[in-house]
């Protein structure tokens, strides 16, 4: 059996009985060139911890952050594993293998009066009213880019004020929309009907005046393009939206379940990068609220 026979069959085992994503499925097949390229041979029988940890050492000299490391590492380990249990190999060399711990960076976020100048968009034109309901969603909802592109017009129940997202792993939840979000994204349905839709867009719900399903590319550019427009200081991306979002919910409610939920992350230790942003918010409710904390009259 050829070595990278072992690839290909690792990358069908995760298309069609994992059922990853497009993306989830380029990440992969990235991961395991770079494995190869790192040990400097595909024969896999033969590759030590040794040799791991030499390839982490490498990507970490290279300057690929921890977090990087870290998950190419779990791509890895992930396909020793399939190869002890479909393969008979003997061992995961990866198995007691850590990244190199990076400095914790904090995501960057708006301000509360930067999302609301930056939404406080003042355009009626199809174009306007289809941008005011995404960045509004954006805002409203916490979505990853892809959730936004992928949202069909049968996801939303506008009544109820929800949509069901489907997320990282093809995991479905089901999240709020805000009043302002809804209104926005009436207005831009109500506009949408006048644009012919192409056979594979019919359903989506944000679409391009030509009637397809925007690209993650052109929401990128309209959302800078906004930004620059609105006076906003700042390199503006889809994912700071999500931030800010995260960060401004954390700030009100200080529900950090809640957030994990609505933001679709496995692991709750993801959302609680959050909360560091909002220390000091934390450290006025404490001087106000603990007793030990109030000062004496």
């Amino acid at each position: 059996m050829e070595h990278n026979h072992f690839q290909k069959s690792y990358i069908d085992y995760l298309t069609f009985e994992k059922g990853l994503s497009h993306n989830s499925i380029k990440s992969y097949t990235h991961d395991l060139t770079q494995l190869v390229t790192l040990i400097e041979h595909d024969q896999f029988e033969s590759i030590t911890i040794q040799d791991i940890r030499r390839a982490s050492a490498k990507l970490n000299s290279q300057g690929l952050h921890g977090k990087s490391i870290a998950r190419m590492l779990s791509a890895w380990r992930g396909f020793f594993d399939y190869l002890i249990e479909r393969h008979q190999f003997k061992e995961n060399p990866v198995k007691d293998v850590h990244a190199p711990k990076s400095a914790k960076t904090l995501p960057q976020t708006l301000s509360i009066e930067q999302m609301v100048k930056l939404i406080s968009i003042d355009d009626t034109t199809l174009l306007g009213l289809r941008d005011k309901a995404f960045l509004e969603l954006f805002y409203s909802s916490g979505l990853r880019l892809s959730e936004v592109v992928n949202v069909n017009i049968n996801d939303l129940d506008l009544q109820e004020g929800v949509i069901t997202v489907t997320g990282k792993g093809n995991k479905t939840r089901i999240v709020p929309i805000g009043q302002k979000a809804i209104h926005a994204i009436r207005s831009w349905i109500e506009k949408r009907t006048s644009i012919k839709t192409d056979e594979k867009s019919v359903d989506a719900l944000f679409i391009t005046e030509r009637g397809k399903r925007m690209t993650a590319r052109a929401i990128q550019y309209r959302i800078q393009m906004w930004a620059i427009k609105q006076g906003i200081d700042s390199t503006v991306h889809p994912h700071l939206l999500r931030h800010s979002f995260a960060s401004h919910v954390l700030q009100s409610s200080q529900d950090l379940r809640a957030v994990q939920e609505m933001l679709g992350h496995a692991n709750i230790s993801t959302t609680q990068v959050y909360t560091h942003l909002d220390f000091q918010h934390l450290a006025n409710i404490y001087d106000k609220a603990h007793p030990r904390a109030k000062k004496k009259s």
